[in-house]
């Protein structure tokens, strides 16, 4: 079986090359980034791959070609939904022989959400990462029709730690999204300062998800190293990114207000807290930590207080069994199964045609063109309103 990958930002690169790992011996694959705004650093990338040979930056156009010259059995398009959306009904359509289309989402997805399935409902296979999610999704799709199987996959980086205890290190795993106001962040790197200031003995850690140049799948309004310097960076705190796994592996604490990497964390026996002072709602994108054991303070983080998740709650969410997992089968039944009934799109149509013109600039614009027009779009409103 041949398997072509496409990412278009870094959750979603690592989540490709994650579930490329994941397929049985024998699979041929091959991995690219697909050239967007939002596409990961070769630093990011570096990061997101791990040993695999460093994939390229590609247009779409040539993402097309490529496909079109290898022919692959299954394309995962591992991207945010409106490039899913656009790149299965336009880039890839009309292929000759047309591949199984795979798509998910590459972390934690509670509560589904009818959106995620709009964008992604022209796939054939659908990978999420729960038994929760998996029962969630298959409501909506039972509902709203189009896409086809949801498919469950345990998390492929859930590796436990290869050498245990022994860390002397804080972690903090930024949320692009969440908090959104600035005095939320400034609070949580205050507390963080305050427990490197009462434990000399441990290193305390903000583990980017990008520099404050580097582009990632959702916009950080408020980034933090740029915060820390405007507090007058108030205590002991280093600010690093690059590889999660690489950090636990060193981690005596890990804190998050949502982040997948808490369930990394989980996996390699770290001690964790997740910060419940700003709301546990989907807003805060927390809602599946309910009943995990994990909720807590800011004051908690200042005190190292951090603990174990609940077994049960473990089992329910994302540390099912192995031989639970059917995507990889699912998958391999789609590509040998003969001929098939694509899965059919409700994006489909002139109701959603100006939204799929609009993100499909995304991808035929050059990513410097798009920002530079963005920019004058912003000033063009600001001149306007000051008219008004």
């Amino acid at each position: 079986m041949r398997v072509l990958a496409v990412a278009d930002s870094d959750s979603y690169l690592k989540w490709a090359a994650c579930l490329l790992g994941d397929l049985p011996p024998g699979c041929e694959t091959e991995l690219v980034v697909v050239r967007t705004p939002i596409a990961p650093s070769p630093e990011q990338i570096a990061a997101a791959v791990g040993d695999r040979p460093t994939p390229p930056l590609m247009s779409a156009r040539a993402v097309r070609r490529l496909a079109e010259r290898t022919r692959p059995d299954a394309i995962i398009v591992a991207c945010t939904g409106p490039v899913v959306d656009v790149l299965v009904a336009e880039a890839f359509a009309g292929l000759r022989s047309r591949p199984v289309f795979v798509t998910g989402l590459p972390g934690i997805s509670v509560p589904a959400t009818e959106k995620a399935w709009l964008f992604r409902s022209g796939c054939d296979l659908f990978v999420v990462h729960s038994e929760r999610e998996v029962a969630e999704f298959g409501g909506i799709a039972a509902e709203l029709g189009g896409g086809g199987a949801v498919g469950l996959a345990r998390l492929p980086f859930l590796r436990p730690r290869a050498v245990r205890g022994g860390g002397n290190r804080v972690v903090f795993a930024t949320q692009a999204k969440v908090p959104r106001e600035r005095e939320d962040r400034e609070r949580i790197l205050l507390s963080l300062a305050e427990l490197a200031a009462g434990r000399p003995d441990l290193d305390v850690v903000v583990k980017l998800r990008a520099l404050e140049d580097e582009r990632q799948t959702h916009n950080e309004r408020h980034h933090y190293q740029r915060l820390w310097r405007e507090l007058g960076e108030p205590g002991r705190v280093a600010f690093e990114a690059g590889s999660m796994h690489d950090q636990l592996a060193q981690a005596a604490g890990f804190v998050t207000v949502s982040s997948t990497a808490a369930l990394e964390a989980i996996a390699q026996d770290v001690p964790l807290l997740v910060l419940s002072d700003f709301g546990v709602s989907a807003e805060m994108i927390n809602l599946v930590f309910e009943g995990s054991g994990l909720l807590g303070t800011l004051d908690e983080l200042a005190t190292g207080g951090f603990r174990a998740a609940d077994a049960g709650w473990c089992s329910a969410n994302y540390f099912h069994p192995v031989d639970r997992n059917n995507w990889a089968g699912l998958l391999g039944g789609l590509v040998t199964g003969g001929p098939r009934v694509p899965a059919r799109s409700l994006l489909d149509g002139p109701d959603h045609a100006a939204a799929r013109r609009r993100a499909r600039m995304r991808l035929d614009v050059h990513p410097t063109v798009l920002r530079a027009g963005y920019r004058a779009k912003r000033r063009m409103r600001r001149y306007l309103r000051a008219l008004s």
